[in-house]
């Protein structure tokens, strides 16, 4: 993930409050609902099919119950309306949100990872069991499963523009990729390699950890009030620079809070200006470019006498 920031210049209708608090639940309750059937069902064929691979992919689905959870909850105050307290709003509750996403992935990550090593390290690869059929359907269907939570939860996270919906649906993926190693490691033991389904537990481990660390370092960036990148705000100075009156841009500063955008910025304008018509300009560009760069929450603009 990289902390430059996409361009959203089109105008994007925003939403009534009413409905991304559907949208919201609705992810929410598809996300929680598909993982506690798909885990209790993946633990089952793993106790059962003598697959550790398979429990190891069970219990890293059971953490997308919480996940899923805490993404809806990380949203749901996001969306809060600035108050006394917080003049700012609250959209960084969606970075906390992602961070504790983050958190419970390693964690997962690392006690799958080290449930392997241990087994391997051991040697005893003769006694090791063999996965029954049914862990190999539940890999199979847990593949299918997880990865079409992935796009479904991918689609809403971009209406919503949610960095924890974004973090909730790769959480999806990697399961889905888990799966894939679980699917390797049992087809791998039923043909006479037992050892593979303790690989595929560390398989799982590293994909695991690689999300994680994707979802905590964006978390983190856009905890530092970073610059949206050179492209971004190259593209939102030449708009402005287009707009009437406006004689040229002297400073622009952008920084993501959350899933939203502030720009700090300095104008040039004619020095002869009465303060009512120089006030005017600045409140007819604040309000364009709010209206043509959806993501952007506020400006604050200084206007220079033209030299």
């Amino acid at each position: 993930m990289t902390a430059n920031k996409e361009i959203q210049i089109e105008n994007i209708p925003s939403k009534a409050g009413s409905h991304e608090n559907a949208i919201i639940q609705r992810i929410s309750l598809v996300g929680i609902a598909g993982n506690v059937t798909l885990s209790a069902f993946k633990l089952f064929a793993g106790i059962a099919g003598r697959s550790g691979a398979m429990v190891s992919d069970a219990v890293h689905s059971f953490s997308d119950v919480l996940a899923t959870f805490i993404a809806f909850l990380g949203v749901r105050l996001s969306k809060k309306e600035a108050d006394k307290m917080h003049p700012y709003g609250h959209e960084r509750f969606e970075c906390v949100a992602s961070l504790l996403l983050g958190a419970i992935l390693l964690i997962t990550g690392v006690g799958i990872g080290r449930a392997g090593l241990e087994t391997i390290f051991a040697g005893s690869y003769k006694t090791l069991a063999i996965p029954g059929t049914i862990a190999l359907a539940a890999a199979i269907l847990s593949i299918v499963s997880k990865e079409a939570m992935y796009w479904y939860t991918r689609h809403y996270a971009k209406v919503l523009n949610s960095p924890a919906f974004m973090a909730d649906a790769w959480h999806h993926r990697s399961d889905a990729f888990s799966s894939v190693g679980s699917l390797i490691g049992i087809a791998g033991a039923r043909l006479g390699f037992p050892v593979m389904d303790s690989i595929a537990s560390i398989v799982i481990c590293l994909f695991i950890l690689k999300v994680s660390y994707d979802i905590l370092k964006d978390a983190i960036v856009k905890m530092l009030d970073t610059s949206c990148g050179e492209d971004y705000e190259t593209a939102l100075a030449a708009y402005i620079s287009a707009q009437e009156d406006v004689i040229q841009v002297d400073v622009l500063h952008s920084r993501m809070f959350g899933n939203k955008t502030y720009i700090d910025m300095e104008l040039q304008v004619d020095g002869d200006l009465s303060l009512r018509e120089a006030h005017a300009i600045a409140e007819r560009i604040h309000d364009n470019v709010e209206a043509h760069f959806s993501d952007i929450k506020h400006i604050t603009i200084h206007l220079n006498p033209a030299v």
